[in-house]
């Protein structure tokens, strides 16, 4: 907001927001992470920033085997793809931004070298890393236990990240603005970053293996990467285009899900009832089974949202729940990755829990620029931090299989299909609405259900986001270990226990995880009257809606 009213416009607020992101809360994202972005301009169509970073030229599956590894562990360097966040932060600003890079990243410099007041969840986070941290990754220990755990609400500083982002503030001094967004970029992906990442990971450093093993980034992989421009994905449902990043994302599950409900659905309900809830788990489990055996980069999803497949899709819904992964033929047969049935372990380690490791905001401005983004990755808890930056490298490559054949099989210079997905709606009325989640697996039943409690129960944004949530666990799960649970629901209690009992007694292996417990949803809208509103998640008390 400080940003706004100033005279930056959404660009300059999401950039400034997305790097104080970094440094408040590093164990959701930090610089080594990912950035997937859906950006509205009044009077363009919208179009997908890609902050997405592929595997290096070395992430063969074959490099993995030699290294005695059978799957990509969820901690240490195997996992490491090219850093995307920054790039992505700094490719939005010098292409729809107005303000200069010293500027966007003032507050983040600022707050990471005075200091700030960390969240206990943060400090949790340290403390349950402290023990790994003093004994496997020293570089972690050095940044985040100089002067013992913290407490919550203990200020903490990270002076090394101040510095470097005063050294890409710098590499563009006396140049044009976007000369100079251009010049932070490069500094980052051909110059003193890349040269310290470069150096980091050819160290073995023990991951989720329980072994030590070093990293397959190069620096010339950051050198010969950029973020991209691309055109989302949309479907028409209920008096809104629905618009989701492409195949590289899980986003196009969301689509999936309103296509196959659709014809089932209410045109209004009073409450989500056992009948509701069900039709839309059972509708996740066939969308989340599609995504692992098509979605991916560069995969074809063509016929996924056409009426004949989703047709076939749905008729595979009955009255009680599936136990069954059920992806479909969407060309030809499915290839489905091998799975762990629920029980079945891996060595501790761990990517992203089901809910949490990641952030979302929402940006509107008064001229109709709409911004929803998804930063994520590059979490302190997942990686040893490297010397002198402050910051660690990101783990995304935990979704892709050591596996052959697979739209989602390891390959150099691909993108990990992630679970990050933004949202944007474009409404009949002219009202553009940017929305999203952290959650890993989760963002898509999480949004479904907001979906479901505006388009069904004809709930404001507010509301819809209060509404009693769930989500299915039926599903492959994108993190080390990549294990499922036939039939899991997750439920908020608040649903009732009438229908909470009707969903089990339907097979539905349902577990009460208490009244306000999941999701973390947010949204920002403009109409085309000027209107803004805005609507924020109050569970865990970490959502924010501000309007002016």
């Amino acid at each position: 907001m400080a940003v706004l009213e100033r005279g930056g416009n959404a660009a300059d607020a999401a950039v400034a927001a997305g790097f104080v992101l970094h440094v408040v809360e590093p164990h959701l994202n930090g610089p080594g992470g990912d950035l997937p972005a859906i950006v509205h301009v009044p009077g363009s169509e919208p179009r997908v920033l890609s902050g997405q970073g592929p595997t290096g030229a070395g992430a063969t599956i074959a490099a993995h085997r030699a290294l005695g590894v059978d799957h990509v562990p969820g901690t240490g360097l195997l996992a490491a793809v090219v850093p995307g966040a920054v790039p992505a932060w700094l490719t939005l600003l010098r292409d729809l931004g107005t303000w200069s890079v010293a500027d966007a990243l003032s507050f983040a410099i600022d707050l990471a070298d005075r200091g700030h007041h960390v969240l206990p969840r943060v400090a949790a986070t340290i403390a349950g890393s402290a023990e790994r941290f003093r004994t496997e990754w020293p570089t972690s220990a050095a940044l985040w236990l100089a002067d013992g755990v913290p407490e919550p609400w203990q200020r903490i500083r990270n002076p090394l990240l101040a510095q470097t982002y005063r050294r890409l503030a710098d590499a563009g001094a006396g140049l044009g603005r976007e000369a100079a967004c251009d010049a932070a970029i490069a500094a980052w992906s051909e110059g003193f970053v890349a040269e310290a990442v470069d150096a980091h990971v050819r160290t073995p450093v023990v991951d989720a293996t329980g072994d030590a093993h070093p990293g397959l980034l190069r620096g010339e992989d950051m050198a010969a990467w950029r973020p991209t421009w691309e055109a989302p994905i949309g479907l028409d449902w209920r008096g809104r285009r629905v618009l989701k990043c492409g195949a590289w994302t899980q986003g196009p599950a969301l689509l999936a899900q309103l296509g196959i409900l659709e014809p089932l659905l209410p045109t209004r309900a009073d409450r989500f009832d056992a009948d509701l809830v069900h039709l839309a788990t059972e509708a996740a489990k066939l969308a989340f089974a599609d995504r692992d055996a098509w979605f991916g980069d560069g995969a074809d999803l063509t016929g996924l949202l056409d009426e004949p497949y989703l047709a076939e899709r749905r008729a595979l819904i009955g009255a009680e729940a599936s136990l069954e992964l059920r992806p479909g033929a969407l060309h030809g047969a499915p290839r489905f990755p091998a799975v762990q049935v629920e029980g079945a372990q891996r060595a501790a380690g761990a990517g992203e829990p089901t809910r949490g490791d990641t952030c979302h905001l929402d940006v509107v401005d008064a001229d109709g620029m709409v911004i929803s983004a998804t930063p994520s990755g590059g979490w302190l808890q997942s990686s040893p931090a490297i010397a002198g930056l402050g910051f660690c490298l990101g783990t995304r490559a935990q979704m892709l299989w050591l596996e052959e054949g697979l739209t989602t099989s390891m390959a150099p210079g691909i993108r990990p299909r992630t679970t990050l997905s933004p949202s944007m709606a474009l409404h009949d009325d002219g009202t553009v609405a940017a929305f999203g989640t952290p959650g890993g697996d989760q963002q898509d039943s999480w949004q479904l259900s907001m979906l479901l409690g505006m388009g069904v129960l004809g709930l404001g944004p507010q509301a819809a986001i209060d509404a009693p949530a769930w989500h299915t666990t039926h599903l492959v799960s994108s993190f080390d270990p990549r294990v499922w649970e036939p039939g899991g629901l997750h439920v908020e209690s608040r649903l009732g226990t009438d229908v909470i009992e009707e969903l089990r007694r339907r097979g539905h292996r349902v577990t009460d995880v208490g009244e306000w417990s999941l999701g973390r949803l947010s949204l920002a809208s403009r109409a085309p009257d000027g209107t803004v509103r805005a609507a924020a998640n109050p569970r865990g008390e970490q959502g924010y809606a501000v309007v002016r």
